[in-house]
C-alpha cells in the first residue's frame, strides 16, 4: 500500500538463520538466567522441528499461528519457526482477559491456537467458539503437547522454496486505545528491511550481546529487538521481564540495552546505576514513548552514556533513530532511517509543509510501511493519502538538521479556547520542575473553553509540591493558554504494557472535573 516497496535489495529473515547457522553455529544466539542456552546451529535445529510440528498439525505457508504463551525461549523459537515455515506469526498478550482473547481469535482466525499448558482446558470452549479446529500447548519450561511433537519430527522436514517478500509474516494488534484493537499485517520485507536498517545504524556485530526485557507480542520487543539480533547474528540475554535489580547485575555481561522510558527513571532510582556498572555497555535504546529530557540528562550525568532515543509504532516498525555517531538530541527521535521517508502534513488541508520545524501530522512512507489492517479494507484505505504515504496520527515537526522532535497523538492534541496545545510541549515544561518525576497532559471537557488543559503528576520521592506552586511556576515558562487549569496529584500513571500513557484512561476518569465551572 506504501510506496518504495524495495523488496528485492533485503535478505529474508529465514536466511538469517541459515546464514548464522552455517557462519557462526557455535556462537551463542540465546541464555536464559535459568541456563538455557542456544546455540545459532541448535537456533536452526530446535526451530525447525517446530517448523515441522506446525507442518504436521496442518499449518501451511500464509497460514496464521496464534500465540498466546509466556516469555521465553520456546517462545522466540516458536516466533523463528513460524518466519521459516513461512506462517503468520499472531502474538497475544498473555495477561488479555478470555473476552480479550476470544476477540483476538475470531479476528484473525488462526489454523492454529497455541497457549500455556495449565490454560489448555479453561480456554478450549473459547477456541471452538472461536472455530478453531487445532490447541496446542507450550510451556516455557518446554513442556507442552508442541514441544512433545517438535522432538518426534524431522528437522529437515520444512516448506519448500523461497517465500514471496511482500508475504505476510506477523499480524500484530495495537493497543486499541480508539477502540477495538486493529491486526497490523506486517510482510518478510517490512520485517528484514527495518531489521536490516537498525543492525546497519545502530552499528551490531556479532560481538553484540541484548538484555532483552521487553514483552514478545509487540513490535518493539518482538521485532526491533529479536530481529536486529537475528539481522547481526549477535546474541540475546533474555529476561522474563524487567527488574531493577536484574537488569543492573547482568548489564556487565551485555553491550546492548532496549528499554521505553520508564524503565530508565526506574534504573535512576537505584544508587547501584552507575559508570562503573554500565562501563561494558556499548549502547542503551530508548522507545515506544517520549523519554522525558530530564532522564535523558540525568543518565548521562550518572553513566556517561548517552540514550539513543528512536521513534516506531507497530504499523510501520522503527521510522526514525538518533544517530550512532554524530549528536543524539534530547527531546528529538533523531533523522529518519536510511530508505524511509517521514513528511510533515498541514493537519487540516492536508498539504506538505515546505518549511522546517512547523508542527503538523506525520506521515511515513517505506520499505518498512505495513500492508494494512486485517479484514479491514476501509480503515487502511483511510489511514493511506492518495500518495501512498502513511497516516501515522503523531503531531510532530522535522529541524533544519532533519531530526524529528513528536508533539503527541493528533487525538491528544488539546483545542482550548479554539488555540492548540500540544501535550507534549507541557509535558516537557512539567518535568524540568524540581520534585516532578512524571507528567501526562490531557483536554478534559470544559464548559467555557471547549477542552480545558489538565495535567496529572507524579511527584518524586520525598518532594513536596502542591497544585498552586506548580500552576505559578508554570505561568512564568508557558504562553497563558497553555498553563493546565488543573493540575492533579497522584502516586502513578496508568500505562499500558510498553510503558505508555494512557490518556484514554485520563479522559474518562476525569471527564466531569471541570463540571459546574
Amino acid at each position: 500500500m506504501g510506496v518504495n516497496s524495495q523488496t528485492s535489495s533485503v535478505i529474508d529473515p529465514a536466511e538469517w538463520v541459515e546464514y548464522a547457522a552455517r557462519e557462526h553455529p557455535r556462537r551463542l544466539f540465546l541464555r536464559t538466567l535459568a541456563g538455557r542456552q542456544l546455540s545459532y546451529e541448535a537456533l536452526r535445529e530446535q526451530s525447525a522441528r517446530l517448523a515441522s510440528a506446525l507442518l504436521g498439525r496442518g499449518v501451511a505457508s500464509g497460514d496464521r499461528v496464534a500465540a498466546r504463551v509466556e516469555k521465553s525461549a520456546e517462545a522466540v523459537l516458536l516466533y523463528v519457526a513460524c518466519l521459516r515455515l513461512g506462517a503468520v506469526f499472531v502474538p497475544i498478550n498473555p495477561a488479555c482477559t478470555p473476552n480479550e482473547l476470544e476477540y483476538l481469535l475470531c479476528d484473525s482466525s488462526p489454523r492454529l491456537a497455541i497457549v500455556p499448558p495449565g490454560e489448555r482446558d479453561m480456554l478450549a470452549p473459547l477456541a471452538d467458539r472461536a472455530g478453531i479446529q487445532c490447541l496446542e500447548t507450550l510451556g516455557a519450561d518446554g513442556n507442552g503437547s508442541l514441544s512433545e511433537l517438535a522432538r518426534l519430527c524431522n528437522p529437515d522436514r520444512q516448506a519448500p522454496g523461497a517465500h514471496d517478500p511482500d508475504a505476510p509474516a506477523a499480524i500484530v494488534y495495537t493497543s486499541g486505545t480508539t477502540g477495538r484493537s486493529k491486526g497490523a499485517i506486517l510482510t518478510r520485507v517490512n520485517l528484514a528491511s527495518n531489521a536490516t536498517a537498525l543492525a546497519a545504524a545502530w552499528r551490531f556485530t556479532g560481538q553484540d550481546v541484548l538484555m532483552h526485557s521487553l514483552p514478545l507480542f509487540h513490535v518493539h520487543g518482538l521485532c526491533a529487538a529479536i530481529n536486529t539480533v537475528l539481522a547481526s547474528a549477535a546474541g540475546i540475554l533474555l529476561l522474563p521481564k524487567f527488574e531493577v535489580r536484574s537488569a543492573l547485575q547482568h548489564l556487565a555481561h551485555v553491550t546492548v540495552f532496549m528499554g521505553v522510558p520508564t524503565h530508565y527513571t526506574r534504573l535512576l532510582q537505584d544508587e547501584g546505576l552507575n559508570r562503573e556498572a554500565t562501563a561494558h555497555m556499548r549502547l542503551f535504546v530508548s522507545g515506544s514513548a517520549p523519554l522525558p529530557i530530564e532522564t535523558h540528562q540525568e543518565f548521562l550525568r550518572r553513566t556517561d552514556q548517552v540514550i539513543l532515543e528512536r521513534y516506531g509504532m507497530t504499523e510501520t516498525l522503527i521510522n526514525a533513530s538518533n544517530p550512532y555517531d554524530g549528536p543524539r538530541v534530547p527531546g528529538s527521535v533523531g533523522p529518519a532511517l536510511p530508505g524511509i521517508a517521514i513528511r510533515v502534513t498541514n493537519r487540516d488541508s492536508g498539504t506538505v509543509e515546505p518549511k522546517p520545524d512547523v508542527i503538523g501530522t506525520l506521515e511515513i512512507a517505506g520499505p518498512n510501511v505495513f500492508a494494512g489492517y486485517w479484514r479491514d479494507p476501509d480503515k487502511t484505505s483511510a489511514e493511506f493519502t492518495a500518495d501512498g504515504w502513511f497516516k501515522t496520527g503523531d503531531l510532530g515537526r522535522i529541524d533544519r538538521d532533519g531530526y524529528v522532535h513528536i508533539a503527541g497523538r493528533v487525538k491528544d492534541l488539546v483545542i482550548s479556547a479554539g488555540c492548540n496545545v500540544y501535550p507534549r510541549e507541557v509535558e516537557s515544561e512539567l518535568e524540568a520542575l524540581p520534585g516532578v518525576a512524571e507528567s501526562a497532559v490531557f483536554g478534559a471537557p470544559h464548559p467555557d473553553f471547549g477542552e480545558g488543559v489538565t495535567a496529572v503528576i507524579v511527584p518524586e520521592a520525598g518532594a513536596v509540591l502542591s497544585e498552586a506552586q506548580v500552576i505559578e511556576s508554570l505561568s512564568t515558562r508557558l504562553a497563558r493558554y497553555k498553563v493546565p487549569k488543573r493540575v492533579l496529584l497522584v502516586a502513578e500513571l496508568p500505562r499500558n504494557a510498553m510503558g505508555k500513557v494512557q490518556k484514554d484512561a485520563l479522559r474518562a476518569t476525569y471527564a466531569c472535573l471541570y463540571r459546574g465551572s
